[in-house]
């Protein structure tokens, strides 16, 4: 009997020992996006990160490496077929990225997201996936669906580790969460996509672009709504052109791409449970110089960049 109770005690404390290992301090790095007028390039100095209100120190403060970054880009298969004429642009986008990038191409469908190309550095094969969506309304179930479910199984093969991006190109509205009236513009599918991006660590940008089942001002209204909520719960943008469709993609991609060049990872030690996300502030001393951060992270979270 005696035996058996050491050893449950032994137990309960080694148990006790892993829960504080997993909550204590934690190294954890986030994706910060710098926006200057000028030629500032911010220093270590210059930036303040808030953890939950309190301010902590950086260990390290660096720009992603041009070919240490993982794109992306999931198409909504709802989208007008209008979408066509912009493929070159995709195209163009795709093979302009900087050597060594890791590109995805995938097509959101029924709540998931269909692989066209899985991550390579090959960005004329990445650009020879893009195809022409189904054009169905609805058929995307949800924009959230397929980026909650793709965020929480990043794809692994053939990839190394990297500063993660996604970009969605889709009309952005949640067919689950009812009226697109701008009194209804809290989504809980929305809230929860953004949690499990900020749990992974990946920056959400967006394009908006018309889908074939939903049409007018509210529809535009409410799926601009919430890719600007993902948006800056990522630390991503939102883009896009008045309320219709854009007159290209061509300037919104390049806008996208100035983005990533300009993403700085910030690293800093936090205290707490890897399951549960911390909120964070990012501030900078300089004038004329916008950071854009996601508004949690999960501690312990590290970007992975490789500059091979």
């Amino acid at each position: 009997m005696m035996k058996v109770l050491v050893l449950a005690v032994t137990l309960a404390l080694s148990a006790g020992v892993a829960i504080a290992q997993v909550e204590g301090p934690r190294q954890t790095d986030a994706l910060v996006g710098v926006s200057a007028k000028g030629d500032q390039i911010p220093a270590i100095s210059d930036i303040r990160i808030k953890v939950n209100g309190k301010e902590e120190k950086l260990t390290g403060w660096s720009q992603v490496p041009a070919s240490g970054v993982q794109v992306a880009i999931l198409i909504d298969e709802g989208l007008r077929q209008s979408i066509g004429t912009e493929l070159n642009s995709l195209q163009a986008f795709t093979k302009e990225l900087p050597e060594g990038a890791q590109i995805y191409v995938g097509y959101m469908r029924n709540g998931t997201v269909f692989t066209a190309q899985s991550f390579t550095t090959d960005h004329g094969a990445a650009a020879a996936s893009f195809r022409l969506p189904l054009g169905s309304p609805g058929i995307s179930g949800s924009p959230y669906f397929c980026l909650s479910e793709f965020v929480k199984h990043w794809p692994a093969d053939g990839s190394r580790p990297g500063a993660r991006f996604v970009l969605m190109v889709t009309n952005g509205v949640d067919p689950y969460n009812g009226s697109t009236s701008i009194l209804n513009q809290d989504s809980p599918y929305v809230e929860a996509a953004i949690r499990d991006a900020q749990r992974a660590g990946v920056a959400v940008s967006s394009i908006y672009f018309g889908n074939a089942g939903f049409r007018g001002e509210r529809a535009s209204f409410s799926g601009q709504s919430y890719l600007t909520q993902v948006a800056d719960g990522t630390g991503g943008h939102a883009l896009y052109q008045g309320t219709g469709n854009p007159v290209s993609l061509a300037p919104l991609l390049s806008e996208f791409r100035k983005t990533i060049s300009e993403t700085y990872v910030a690293s800093f030690v936090i205290s707490g449970s890897d399951k549960k996300l911390q909120r964070v502030q990012a501030e900078t001393s300089l004038h004329k110089v916008k950071l854009s951060a996601p508004q949690s992270v999960r501690p312990g979270n590290l970007e992975g960049i490789s500059a091979e």
